[in-house]
């Protein structure tokens, strides 16, 4: 119970942070919500936050959070990242978040070809 109890609660940080960092979407962009809500319930709290953490601060990424990143794609990736780097308050780093988001798909893709 407490595991369930633990795993609702990083959950809900996520969406907190989502909601933090992902501008209001127009209808234009209705089809890329749809893909962001997809990625978020597929990629586990920990690991979205894991990914975040890695790219806009100086966090470490497990192997199985990278084995989970590129089980979802690479699309998720880039729309879980392109969404929080827009932030008016962020995009003078945009440049620096895409390449550290580049960085690490490459990183979990080799991790995911050597297991």
């Amino acid at each position: 119970m407490a595991k369930l109890s633990t795993q609702i609660s990083m959950l809900f940080v996520v969406v907190t942070l989502v909601f933090a960092f992902v501008p209001v979407f127009s209808v234009e962009e209705v089809e890329a919500k749809t893909l962001w809500d997809t990625c978020l319930v597929k990629i586990t709290p920990k690991c979205a936050l894991d990914i975040i953490d890695v790219v806009f601060g100086n966090g470490i990424i497990s192997d199985s959070c990278c084995h989970g990143l590129v089980g979802e794609g690479k699309v998720c990736q880039d729309t879980l990242i392109k969404y929080i780097s827009d932030r008016p308050s962020l995009i003078t780093k945009e440049t620096l978040y895409l390449k550290k988001r580049d960085d690490l798909w490459t990183h979990c893709v080799s991790i995911s070809k050597t297991v």
